[in-house]
């Protein structure tokens, strides 16, 4: 499953110019954002964007120690607010983008009945690993813990989890068959490499803890105005359709 390895992407045309914005993201974001970095390059052919997709917690921790991003799109908005609290980032560059959801997810071929269990899937007896993103440093990992907790299995699910270093990386275990079943966000359900290939169910809202995802523009940045227009097309209305399309509620709805 190639299309979910993470790594560095976004490399733009030769003979543009020398203008960058090195961006650090929730691994949710892989193929949204990558979407939306198509049609921003189309607007704004001087400016390079390279990604690296990760967990926003080990993001979190990389730019505390001054890592050498110019904006970060975490998974939640506490990480950024932090990094505003420790000096190494203006309140006035921090964002709300967009509301995260998580669901259940199977590969099709799965006999697992999702549809009709919900969150007891997870307890279906041919169930021996469930993936989640490690909630010490993932928002989504934290999110499902939360819901497991909240519908009442997570102490007959716990001795059965296998953690994802991010979301990406715990959909990648389910989709190979690393684990049975698990817990990814939505917005990965609904991306191309996932889509066709498996079946979810949604976790209702009020099972866990909002997830505002927030971001922020590093105050290093080597190209602030490039940045910022990377922030203002995110949040303008190509930006919002396209977080939309992916399952994300945004901000205000």
């Amino acid at each position: 499953m190639g299309v979910l390895v993470l790594g560095v992407g976004g490399a733009v045309s030769q003979g543009e110019s020398d203008r960058m914005v090195v961006v650090a993201a929730a691994a949710d974001l892989r193929f949204a954002l990558d979407d939306m970095l198509r049609a921003f390059r189309a607007r704004h052919l001087g400016i390079q964007v390279r990604v690296t997709y990760g967990s926003s917690g080990n993001f979190f921790a990389q730019l505390s120690n001054r890592a050498p991003f110019d904006i970060f799109f975490s998974a939640d908005l506490d990480y950024p607010r932090q990094l505003v609290e420790q000096g190494l980032a203006e309140k006035a560059t921090l964002f709300l983008y967009a509301v995260g959801r998580i669901v259940v997810w199977v590969p099709r071929r799965s006999s697992v009945d999702l549809e009709g269990r919900g969150i007891q899937a997870l307890l279906d007896p041919s169930v021996r690993k469930v993936a989640i993103a490690n909630p010490q440093h993932a928002p989504y990992g934290r999110a499902a813990v939360a819901a497991m907790k909240a519908l009442g299995v997570y102490e007959q699910v716990q001795d059965r989890l296998v953690y994802g270093e991010n979301i990406a990386q715990t959909a990648q275990f389910i989709h190979t068959g690393a684990a049975d079943i698990g817990i990814i966000a939505l917005a990965l359900a609904l991306a191309p490499a996932l889509r066709d290939t498996g079946r979810y169910w949604e976790i209702p809202l009020d099972a866990y803890p909002r997830m505002d995802q927030g971001g922020i523009i590093l105050s290093w940045a080597k190209d602030m105005e490039a940045a910022q227009a990377l922030r203002a097309f995110v949040l303008g209305p190509e930006g919002k359709a396209i977080l939309r399309s992916y399952g994300f509620f945004l901000p205000g709805e």
